[in-house]
């Protein structure tokens, strides 16, 4: 309105709490008193929290990349009055270096453009608006929904896969979590072993790394080497969740202790350090104490030596000090693959100098903590916690997962979620991945504990999810709310960044609400979203790897039925152990009614006898009654026996 007024263009500059150079560029740039009054003398100034407004994110760092420009954060763009890009960059420093011009410089170039070129700025502007909306907001003809997708995904993003040191080729490194879950669904529906192998190395060398905090447990964000050496040392909530996820399928599948070990110091940390008083889960971490990026998590051979002592060789038993070339810090504390090997063997022996270490880090000043409370980055975690509390009988995470489920659903106002809570304040409303994160959370928790309650809740959520986001065909979701009038255009919450996209979320929940409800009509609705998405993903697969995910468990939906004494059960236990995303579980107790479980297409099975019924989509495999035979059968491909 202010800009529209004063016929003046608007500076926007998006980021967030954790990230090292938004702060760098507020402090060097916006906190400077000759550089505020440039932009105030020729700029209306907004600034955003990408992770409070993602949907606004998407939107200029799409034009930003529009232009041809490399995107990050902080995200500098300039805009027309009416909020359409016509110029940007990212981090600029005060005074020109880094090959890049000073802010101010910057300023007064894009000042001197808009007062003499702007019918060339409001063309640039228009055009690239037009070009924002069509590849974010458009509506693709309807796609297929076939093996061939996953497969062709998962072999491209293979040929990427670094193979001595995990991960993609290359620095800097990302965990990439919907990129190893395609690799994980490869592997779990085709048996194509080297794409499970891909993942589990992927996971070995991270977990070894720099990027892992070995005393503290969880992972920063990423590493800027191609060693997972040296980390970015912020530490977000959304990482930690998906890597629970992959550690809990990857111990499922292998048994190897490290997976298990790394799954209990992750939950230990996020139940420890990230919870607030209400039991939801806050946002991050910086990477920065002090003024230093990694003060907090690096040490010197001194350093370690005046904690533990004598212990002191001990500890170079099982990690080392690395302080590559490039690096400005401290060391970093990593591991060799031997070590990794040694100090599981050790692990008593290990905890005990890890804890030294930790209680004498805790003295330190502390890295900065984000406590807002991000409601899709809470379904993550919840689900998380509730899938591995389940695999690995660990009753509490279950209950923690339960207690911020809770909490979430707390802050609802009329029955619509926030989508950003902080204190009192709330955020309203939510987004799509909101609705989507929180119903899978729902689905994953009732799996843990076979409450009806939690079907409910998902329930409840979806049908928010469709009053206020679904699109006037039924073919999909917007990622904004219809009465969110503050963004240029609603876009459809398509692409992938760290965490699949609200659509591939959305597509997943629907689909799993549908194995538990045994509905056609749901199921048909899941099929429905799900081919509309992968029409609009077949061009970008690589950024939608979430959609193509989510569609290759729409097109084969797997719904294990369990019915087993509740005292001592004989088959739940065994698919416990086996997690696979592909599935959900249901378990009922001998002896209950017979219509209070459907199979596929609605027929009753008897609850008179303990049984295992594997359905994909409307067939199932023949009742299994011995554990060893379910275990083999989930251990396999369901392809493998003759369906009835």
């Amino acid at each position: 309105m202010e800009a529209r007024e004063i016929d003046r263009p608007i500076l926007l500059s998006v980021g967030y709490a954790a990230c090292h150079w938004c702060h760098v560029m507020a402090h060097e740039s916006f906190e400077s008193d000759d550089v505020a009054a440039v932009m105030n003398r020729l700029f209306v100034n907004i600034k955003v929290d990408r992770e409070e407004r993602p949907d606004i994110d998407q939107i200029y760092m799409a034009a930003l990349s529009a232009m041809g420009e490399q995107g990050g954060w902080p995200l500098t763009m300039f805009l027309t009055p009416d909020a359409k890009p016509f110029w940007g960059g990212t981090y600029f420093p005060p005074q020109p270096r880094f090959g890049r011009p000073g802010f101010i410089q910057v300023l007064e170039a894009v000042d001197k453009a808009w007062r003499e070129q702007r019918e060339s700025l409001d063309r640039s502007a228009d055009s690239l608006s037009e070009h924002v909306t069509r590849r974010l907001a458009g509506i693709e003809a309807e796609g297929e929904l076939t093996k061939n997708a996953l497969a062709e995904l998962a072999a491209g993003i293979s040929q990427m896969v670094d193979r001595q040191a995990g991960g993609l080729r290359g620095a800097p490194k990302f965990p990439n979590a919907p990129f190893m879950q395609t690799l994980w669904l490869s592997w779990l529906r085709d048996r194509n072993e080297m794409h499970r192998d891909d993942v589990l190395i992927s996971l070995q060398k991270m977990l070894a790394g720099g990027i892992y905090d070995h005393l503290g447990g969880g992972l920063s964000r990423y590493s800027t080497d191609a060693d997972w050496t040296v980390p970015h040392f912020e530490k977000m909530l959304y990482d930690n969740a998906q890597l629970l996820r992959l550690c809990n399928w990857a111990f499922g599948e292998t048994e190897d202790p490290l997976f298990r070990i790394r799954i209990d110091e992750t939950a230990v940390w996020l139940l420890r350090e990230m919870r607030n008083e209400d039991g939801a889960f806050v946002s991050s971490f910086d990477a920065d104490s002090d003024g230093q990026e990694g003060l907090f998590y690096t040490w010197t051979e001194e350093q370690i030596r005046s904690v533990l002592g004598d212990g002191t060789g001990e500890f170079f038993r099982y990690f080392q000090l690395v302080e590559p070339s490039n690096w400005e810090g401290d060391p970093v504390v990593r591991q060799t693959p031997a070590q990794q090997i040694e100090s599981i063997d050790h692990q008593a022996e290990v905890s005990v100098l890890k804890e030294k270490l930790y209680r004498a880090r805790q003295k330190r000043v502390r890295p900065g903590r984000d406590n807002k409370v991000l409601v899709d980055w809470n379904g993550l975690a919840i689900a998380a916690l509730a899938e591995c509390g389940r695999s690995l009988s660990e009753e509490s995470w279950i209950q923690s997962a339960r207690k911020a489920f809770d909490s979430i659903l707390a802050t609802k106002q009329d029955g619509r979620l926030p989508h950003s809570i902080l204190g009192k304040a709330k955020l309203f409303p939510a987004l799509s991945s909101d609705y989507a994160a929180v119903a899978n959370a729902a689905i994953s928790l009732f799996e843990a504990t076979q409450n009806p309650i939690y079907i409910n809740e998902a329930k409840a959520l979806m049908e928010q999810l469709d009053r206020w986001h679904q699109d006037e065909n039924g073919r999909g979701y917007y990622l904004t709310a219809s009465d969110c009038l503050d963004v240029p255009m609603r876009i459809r919450g398509d692409i992938d960044e760290a965490v699949p996209s609200a659509t591939g979320q959305i597509i997943e929940a629907l689909t799993r609400f549908s194995s538990v409800t045994g509905d056609v009509r749901d199921y048909e609705k899941a099929w429905n979203v799900a081919s509309h998405a992968a029409g609009r993903a077949r061009n970008q697969q690589y950024g939608q790897a979430g959609i193509i995910n989510a569609c290759a468990l729409a097109a084969e939906p797997l719904k294990l039925l369990m019915i087993d004494n509740r005292e001592k059960p004989a088959l739940v236990p065994v698919a416990n152990r086996h997690p696979d995303p592909r599935r959900v579980d249901l378990a009922v107790a001998l002896g209950s009614p017979t219509d209070s479980i459907k199979l596929p297409g609605g027929a009753l099975p008897s609850t008179g006898k303990a049984g295992a019924y594997l359905c994909t989509g409307q067939i199932c495999l023949p009742v299994i009654d011995d554990p060893t035979e379910l275990e083999l059968l989930l251990r396999g491909h369901p392809a493998d026996r003759h369906r009835v």
